[in-house]
């Protein structure tokens, strides 16, 4: 585990494309600069149940349709509930979610694929 926590304060950023169920977050990502967010879902359902997320933070299960602002994740909403800098690496480490390449559209990548809503 120490391994892969070095590897994230050494290795530069790397842009990434979005893998099967990951979920693609560009509402305002691009328009203020940044770059698109990769949600590793997958990632994230193997630790938790869905009602972490979905219920206990109010996610809904279709893509594009939450309102998340830096703002909202800043003031511990959404993922900021978890990345606080206690539970999870905070929003001061940028790239560690905003690492979409340019162009990536909202949706769900994957088996039922999606530019807009859409279910997990």
């Amino acid at each position: 585990m120490w391994f892969g926590l070095l590897a994230l304060l050494v290795l530069p950023a790397v842009v990434a494309w979005a893998e099967y169920a990951d979920v693609v977050i560009n509402e305002r990502a691009e328009e203020e600069g940044m770059a698109p967010v990769i949600y590793p879902h997958w990632f994230h359902r193997i630790r938790f149940q869905c009602s972490v997320c979905h219920v206990d933070l109010e996610f809904k299960t279709a893509a594009g349709q939450n309102g998340i602002t830096m703002d909202k994740i800043s003031q511990g909403e959404f993922c900021g509930a978890c990345h606080n800098g206690e539970i999870a690496w905070s929003v001061d480490n940028c790239d560690l979610c905003h690492s979409g390449k340019a162009g990536l559209e909202t949706g769900i990548r994957g088996g039922h694929e999606t530019t807009g809503p859409g279910v997990f």
